[in-house]
């Protein structure tokens, strides 16, 4: 019986000591703090490294350039009217042809009026013999042998006399076209011989010097323009003329929200047409800008088109564009500062804020980045 207790007190000691060395979880513990120390100093050097991205930056130089504003136009005559009959008659001269050119004041059609021409020369008639009787009662009255009041007389027949010589003139005026100014005869459809009645069309009568060049520019680009800016002209055939800038519409198309503009191009020898499809540059006053790759422009977070550049403090930041122009040799930008250092490599894999390590890009990186740019276009 004792020695049966004492062993039951043992296994029930045992049991007491297990449990407790459980609960205490020094078990846990093995092998931990030796892991702990080769771990440490692995996160301590994780931790303590910033790994910064590589960018490269360029300060390129500042040049004077003409800000360029590209529309689609057509050319056009400067003057251009279609010449009509006043009265119906028949054609009986008709001395121009299509294509031929006339000074002001030449005889473009004749209708057949020889009731006309005859009640004019019975007009001067009438004048002449008007004259001679105011020239005899004047002898009369010089004399005495006549009152004054015949002298007033015969003068007020004269006078009458005259007035309708001056109307039978212009009735024959109107049986009469001629060209109101020097020009190009551009469409005769009638031929000589036919009745035409009054209003019909007779000749189309064009002026091409100066030619004009006419588009429409965006109301963002209008307060960049002014009369007597220069333009360069590219026709559909590919022949380039120079002009300057005449006009300026000030009144909006409601549709488009866009400006006429006109443009005159010297065209002494009339070899350029009207009609014909053409790009208008505008050229405007020259802006400090720089030249750059087409793929140095990019987003910001927020959407807009601009470059992004490095500060002072190697931090990234964005600067918003204005196009100059578009060359064969890059994007001419306005609205950058002088001072910034422009990320031509790597900009699209950093945002603004960003800590960056900065190098300068090597001459060969910017001309190839030109010519890719410029084989894209």
């Amino acid at each position: 019986m004792a020695k049966f207790r004492f062993h039951k007190l043992a296994a029930l000691v045992v049991l007491v000591g297990f449990a407790g060395w459980v609960a205490s979880g020094e078990f846990s513990s093995v092998g931990s703090a030796e892991n702990e120390t080769a771990e440490t100093p692995a996160e301590t050097v994780e931790q303590s490294e910033t790994v910064l991205r590589t960018v490269a930056t360029v300060m390129p130089p500042r040049v004077q350039h003409a800000r360029a504003i590209r529309i689609s136009g057509q050319t056009d005559a400067e003057k251009r009217v279609t010449l009509a009959t006043r009265v119906m008659g028949v054609i009986e001269s008709l001395p121009v042809k299509q294509g031929q050119r006339v000074e002001r004041g030449d005889l473009i059609m004749r209708l057949d009026a020889e009731d006309k021409e005859a009640a004019i020369r019975m007009a001067e008639s009438v004048v002449s013999q008007r004259e001679a009787e105011a020239d005899a009662a004047a002898q009369l009255v010089k004399g005495g042998n006549a009152p004054k009041l015949q002298t007033e007389q015969t003068l007020a027949a004269l006078a009458t006399a005259r007035s309708q010589l001056e109307n039978a003139k212009a009735e024959l005026a109107q049986y009469e076209i001629r060209a109101p100014f020097n020009g190009l005869i551009d469409r005769v459809p009638v031929q000589r011989g036919s009745t035409i009645l009054a209003g019909a069309e007779v000749a189309t009568l064009i002026n091409l010097d100066p030619l004009l060049a006419i588009g429409e520019v965006s109301e963002r680009d209008l307060r960049y323009l002014e009369i007597g800016d220069a333009a360069e002209i590219r026709l559909v055939d590919g022949k380039i003329v120079n002009g300057t800038l005449r006009y300026i519409s000030r009144d909006a198309s409601s549709a488009t929200r866009t400006f006429r503009i006109e443009v005159a191009i010297p065209n002494e020898d009339k070899a350029l047409p009207a009609g014909m499809t053409a790009e208008i540059t505008l050229l405007a006053e020259e802006t400090d800008s720089v030249v750059l790759p087409r793929s140095v422009v990019t987003l910001s977070e927020a959407g807009d088109l601009g470059i992004r550049a490095v500060d002072k403090d190697n931090k990234v930041v964005f600067f918003p564009i204005d196009l100059v122009d578009d060359t064969p040799t890059g994007l001419v930008l306005a609205g950058i500062p002088e001072d910034a250092r422009i990320i031509v490599a790597g900009q699209d894999l950093v945002t603004e804020g960003d800590e960056v390590k900065a190098v300068e890009a090597d001459e060969t990186l910017i001309k190839q980045m030109i010519g890719e740019a410029t084989n894209g276009t």
